[in-house]
């Protein structure tokens, strides 16, 4: 209880209520008054026991940090937060908090807090079963994706968060989308460049182009700046890079303007690099320079995600411009340092976490015929479940896949299914022990359980050999879900198993039709021993 007199209280809630109202009126407005508002009120709110006072002051702290970029301070109110707004159960602030953290976790390289807030925001929308709030969700998700440099997987969750929604979709939903679908084919434009893949590159500017401009008019009628400037500073971005310089920097500057006015931090960063690119694309090397120099003082000590990436490598090519070696050798080193760090990051989280459209999924679809196609094949039968790895056994492959093959040829669906070999699995039980393989065999099926649909079937199919079976998965999608468990497995610490432990798969692919099962299990161990034959460590298509 509170040692005060109800009069007492009930002023310091008017106060409280007059500085909420206050940090409200700038949502749209002035963020650094809306921010010092809503941070007033968060301190008293806790001093006091305000709690709703406590939960909206945060709410819009965790808004107004967004939206200036200040993304680690976002998260530490945003962890506060979390667990009060849990205590209320699904709804759709929670899931606004859980999409909000996992951007700002994302820009951060946290990949691991990114992840799990996403999934965890989608899975809270599905639960409210509001076709808004998933869409938003799963654009969410191929955000994630993007920052982990997976720009295609992003993508196609994002087209497939506007099919969701479809006509339903207010204005909000449309720059949602929309800008986030540019931003992604404005990193595969940088992921692309300079890697003989011009025609592609040329491909992901003008996708990029459409978005932008396909956005602004729902970010002009949601009266929204931040929603105006973001779209703006991609357009001026995209701009530059088709060499329309003199249209690039009028828009560049009136983002500028946009951001300066309303505190868009980052977004005056970023739309102040491009402004630097342009110009050292008109050949004024020293202007893009200085105004380099005076970005990399004002963010130190900040991670700057792909904008720092941006300015090291504009900094090398102005050092380059200029004839300085030893400056532009600097500014790559650093380059080069950032881009490794960033890498490992996503690797890192690959491998925790499997990362693919697949993990986005997880434990929502159900399986053909109804129950579950996982490990346990219907519990009512442990015979049909592997005692070490926890997956099914050939007992359970005899009793689902006469009904995931019927169902996938009576709709013509594709289906793929990958043969996973852990390469000389022998050689590791003579040099680490029989218990050391068993715990690869675990720890590769739990990678595997933690992080599949509902609806995949995975089986333990020989003494180091794992079956999956995915249904409604064409072949390239298969092979990417594939390649990343490969790169994940490739980069787990196993020493931490055993010293000198290294562990690689070998995967084979094959997709219906043919609607057979021997066929198919038949073409995936031939494609996996192709993998083999080819020096191990590698993926295959039947």
């Amino acid at each position: 209880m509170l040692d005060t007199q109800p009069s007492e209280a009930a002023s310091g809630e008017t106060t409280l209520a007059a500085a909420l109202d206050a940090a409200r009126a700038e949502r749209h407005g002035n963020l650094p008054l809306g921010l010092a508002a809503a941070r007033q009120v968060w301190d008293a709110a806790i001093a006091q026991g305000f709690l709703s006072e406590q939960l909206e002051a945060g709410r819009l702290l965790t808004f107004f940090h967004l939206r200036r970029g200040e993304f680690a301070e976002m998260l530490a109110i945003g962890q506060q937060l979390l667990p009060l707004l849990r205590g209320q159960g699904s709804h759709a602030a929670l899931c606004e908090l859980l999409r909000g953290m996992g951007l700002a976790a994302a820009e951060l390289s946290d990949f691991e807090t990114a992840l799990a807030c996403v999934n965890e925001g989608l899975a809270r929308a599905r639960e409210l079963d509001d076709l808004r709030l998933t869409s938003v969700a799963l654009n969410a998700v191929g955000a994630c994706f993007d920052r982990m440099g997976d720009p295609w997987q992003a993508e196609r969750l994002m087209n497939e968060a506007a099919a969701l929604i479809g006509q339903q979709a207010t204005d909000y939903e449309r720059v949602v989308n929309s800008n986030n679908l540019a931003t992604v084919a404005l990193d595969t434009f940088h992921l692309l460049r300079h890697s003989g893949h011009e025609r592609e590159c040329a491909e992901a500017l003008q996708r990029a182009l459409q978005h932008a401009l396909q956005t602004r008019p729902h970010a002009l009628a949601l009266r929204d700046p931040f929603a105006l400037a973001l779209t703006d500073g991609n357009r001026g971005e995209i701009l530059l890079h088709l060499e329309r310089l003199d249209e690039a920097e009028a828009v560049l500057h009136e983002a500028l303007a946009l951001d300066r006015r309303a505190g868009f931090v980052m977004l005056g960063w970023r739309v102040r690099c491009s402004l630097a690119e342009l110009w050292l694309a008109r050949g004024q090397a020293q202007d893009a320079l200085a105004e380099l120099n005076a970005l990399l003082a004002e963010t130190a000590g900040r991670n700057l995600g792909a904008t720092g990436l941006r300015l090291r490598h504009a900094a090398y090519r102005a050092g380059k411009a200029l004839g300085d070696p030893a400056l532009a050798l600097a500014h790559l080193e650093q380059y080069q340092a950032l881009e490794r760090a960033r890498s490992v990051a996503q690797l890192m989280a690959q491998a925790r976490f499997f990362v693919s459209r697949l993990e986005a999924e997880q434990r929502v679809a159900p399986a053909p015929g109804g129950g579950l196609a996982r490990a346990d094949c219907g519990s009512e039968e442990q015979a049909r479940r592997d005692p070490l790895t926890g997956l099914g056994n050939r007992r359970c492959m005899e009793a689902r896949m006469p009904a995931l093959m019927q169902a996938a040829q009576r709709s013509g669906a594709a289906l793929t299914v990958a043969l996973i070999d852990i390469d000389r699995l022998q050689a590791i039980n003579d040099e680490h022990g029989q218990a050391v393989g068993d715990r690869v065999l675990q720890v590769l099926a739990q990678m595997l359980l933690d992080n599949t649909r509902a609806s995949d079937l995975l089986m333990r199919w020989g003494g180091e050999e794992i079956l999956v079976v995915l249904p409604d998965t064409v072949a390239d999608r298969a092979f990417e879900v594939c390649e990343r468990l490969r790169q994940a497995v490739e980069l787990f610490r196993w020493d931490e198993l055993a010293p000198g432990l290294d562990v690689t798969l070998s995967i084979g692919l094959a997709n219906a039709p043919p609607y057979s099962t021997d066929l198919l299990v038949a073409r995936a161990e031939s494609a996996m021993y192709r993998a083999k034959h080819l020096g191990r460590n590698r993926v295959a298509l039947a």
